[in-house]
């Protein structure tokens, strides 16, 4: 029986970036929610591989926000995975200095400034985070809109300050891919539902993306390939 559907795009994104590579030290971002717990089990079934040169720890930045946990039955699930799950806490809510108010994106970039943190002094060089292709989309028609700016998150970034690389093996994958692959697999992820969170922007950029594509995911995949085949003679 062949790997999931899923996998093999996975497969070809690792490929084309380098992601894994002999001897790396990967620690993967688990949010609990199906994106990072789909991650999660890639790499606990491309460590089966007859060839596999790798280590990985999944771990979860827990906040004290309740609403942020990952249930009991997705740790069991991935103890079933034999996956090594940390568990970080970070005290977000004290970090916010007088004058200035929480929000979602704020607590965001404090635990990914804790990710990075960990990783650098226990010894990893690469983060692995769930982002898929519509979250690179949605980024580019944001910073298009908002900031007028051509920028997203790259499926690989290496850090200059640091030893590390961040990368996103979901690049290929669309959103309905990661769902149908939940759906087979059976895995009850959590999503964080934060009195904080407030995902207008995102929300705008996905409804935006939807109409530009229609659900289609070749032509997320054409709006992708937009972005490695520059024609600058024909740019401002």
């Amino acid at each position: 029986m062949g790997q999931p559907k899923l996998f093999s795009i996975i497969d070809k994104a690792v490929y084309d970036y380098k992601m894994i590579e002999p001897g790396d030290k990967i620690l993967i971002g688990a949010s609990g929610g199906k994106d990072s717990t789909a991650l999660v089990e890639y790499f606990a079934n491309r460590a089966k591989r007859k060839d596999a040169d790798f280590t990985f720890t999944a771990i979860h930045i827990e906040t004290d926000f309740e609403a942020c946990t990952m249930s009991p039955r997705l740790r069991e699930q991935m103890r079933e995975w034999n996956v090594e799950t940390l568990n970080y806490f970070v005290d977000v809510e004290n970090r916010v200095k007088e004058g200035f108010k929480m929000s979602c994106y704020w607590c965001s970039q404090q635990r990914r400034n804790e990710l990075v943190h960990f990783a650098v002094n226990n010894g990893y060089n690469k983060i692995a985070l769930g982002h898929h292709l519509d979250d690179i989309l949605e980024t580019l028609l944001m910073n298009m809109l908002r900031k007028g700016e051509l920028s997203t998150m790259p499926p690989r970034l290496n850090y200059t300050k640091y030893p590390l690389s961040i990368i996103r093996p979901l690049c290929y994958a669309d959103v309905n891919a990661i769902k149908e692959h939940a759906a087979q697999s059976g895995y009850i992820s959590t999503t964080c539902t934060c009195m904080y969170q407030d995902n207008s922007g995102r929300k705008d950029a996905r409804a935006r993306l939807e109409a530009l594509t229609k659900g289609d995911r070749r032509a997320k995949e054409r709006m992708l390939d937009a972005l490695r085949n520059i024609n600058k003679e024909y740019l401002p």
